[in-house]
């Protein structure tokens, strides 16, 4: 496939919040290489503060986590845009089989895509999850590119008020799609999703797959998560957690891993060659 470049679209759910997510994400999409002769290049879209989104010009799209409720947004024209901009993406894909769109949804943005697809419930937890903390991948996801060489269970960084639980068998079979990881421990007996793919151009995750050591430690030094933490696992638990960001088989892997893994694939199967 010829063409004037790779063309990414990063979708921001934070809504002007101050946030160390889209330094993140930017800095994984520049970090990423394209075949030789071919420019990759983003543009970022204040979805939620600005009212923008982008449309079906671009190759991948990455949509970002965010503070909040992943209901406050119904009725409102940002919400509108965004579901009519996953409808067009999804006939885009559907009606051309050499060509595809592809997607990756963060923490915010999976409890959309879940609304969206309708695959799961999203419910507020009884109380936040916040630090560095342990997944299970399923057998979908030991087998899935995006988790290649990460251990089971892996580490994460997750920031949240909401989760996504009670999956829908019947729909998950009618999309063919696949649960990739769950939460290690949950208020429920079921595990919360933590990473779903929808077809092998859509997927998203809980977590948060693009923090660094820096943003982690952005958050731990704030006193009232630090407070939090102590709170509901105790000192020696916000200690190891700390001890966990600069190991090299915790946050650091998973970030070198699942967002790179999911772009570079996308890449791959675009067959992008020199204009």
């Amino acid at each position: 496939m010829t063409g004037n470049g790779i063309k990414v679209a990063i979708i921001d759910l934070y809504n002007n919040e101050v946030n160390e997510g889209m330094r993140c994400i930017k800095e994984i999409v520049s970090e990423t290489k394209s075949p030789a002769g071919v420019n990759l290049s983003y543009n970022v879209y204040e979805t939620r503060f600005k009212d923008v989104i982008p449309g079906t010009e671009y190759d991948i799209y990455i949509s970002s986590g965010g503070p909040g409720s992943p209901f406050e947004g119904k009725g409102t024209s940002w919400e509108n845009k965004y579901f009519k901009f996953l409808d067009d993406i999804l006939a885009f894909n559907q009606n051309n089989s050499d060509r595809k769109k592809y997607v990756f949804f963060i923490c915010h943005s999976f409890q959309m895509m879940t609304r969206y697809f309708k695959f799961a419930d999203v419910e507020k937890r009884n109380s936040k999850s916040f630090g560095v903390l342990p997944f299970n991948l399923t057998d979908a996801g030991k087998k899935d590119f995006i988790f290649e060489n990460l251990p089971d269970p892996f580490y994460a960084a997750d920031f949240r008020e909401y989760h996504v639980i009670n999956p829908d068998k019947k729909i998950f079979s009618e999309l063919s799609a696949d649960i990739l990881a769950t939460e290690y421990e949950d208020d429920y007996s079921e595990n919360a999703l933590m990473a779903v793919r929808i077809s092998p151009e859509i997927a998203g995750t809980q977590f948060h797959p693009e923090a660094d050591p820096n943003s982690m430690l952005y958050h731990f030094k704030q006193d009232e998560r630090k407070k939090f933490i102590i709170s509901k696992y105790g000192e020696d638990k916000y200690f190891e957690m700390l001890a966990f960001i600069d190991q090299q088989d915790k946050i650091k892997l998973t970030r070198k891993t699942v967002l790179p893994n999911f772009l570079n694939s996308a890449i791959d199967k675009l067959n992008f060659t020199p204009a």
